[in-house]
């Protein structure tokens, strides 16, 4: 496998989208909120909005990133290549575009702690979960070229 980035095309929302609508529906702690269809839908508003880069290999889109200016808006890769790099390679592309970046991400995501606090970002805040549609807890990170931190 040798995965390419680029930016996302209006096309790729139904692979995007169904890579976020698997994480909530294969993640047992989520809470089941959209279909399939609006997970696209959702996926092709934040395309047309220039945020979304996508890795991929040949016609498989293996995972992507949206980014508003320095906020992460979403991280996802495919269940089946988690550990493989690709996130690392689309979080490292953002990295390089802002000097700073930040992002929330679930209490419950053990795994999305790890990695981030591995990439050099560091926890900011703790939310009760008001402020995210789906209710629950979770935490702000911050990296910041600048202080050193994540600099790779």
């Amino acid at each position: 496998m040798t995965p390419r980035l680029r930016n996302a095309r209006s096309t790729d929302a139904g692979k995007i989208g169904e890579i976020l609508h698997r994480f909530e529906v294969e993640t047992p702690w989520m809470p089941k909120q959209h279909s399939g269809a609006e997970a696209v839908a959702f996926c092709g508003v934040m395309i047309d909005r220039g945020w979304v880069t996508v890795a991929y290999d040949g016609p498989q889109v293996l995972g992507f990133l949206a980014r508003d200016g320095e906020e992460i808006c979403a991280l996802y890769v495919t269940p089946e290549i988690c550990g493989q790099g690709i996130g690392k390679l689309l979080l490292d592309v953002a990295k390089s575009a802002k000097p700073r970046l930040s992002l929330w991400t679930f209490q419950a995501n053990t795994g999305a702690q790890r990695f981030y606090l591995r990439e050099g970002f560091k926890e900011q805040q703790r939310s009760d979960g008001a402020r995210n549609d789906e209710g629950l807890p979770d935490i702000e990170y911050l990296w910041s070229q600048a202080a050193g931190e994540g600099s790779t």
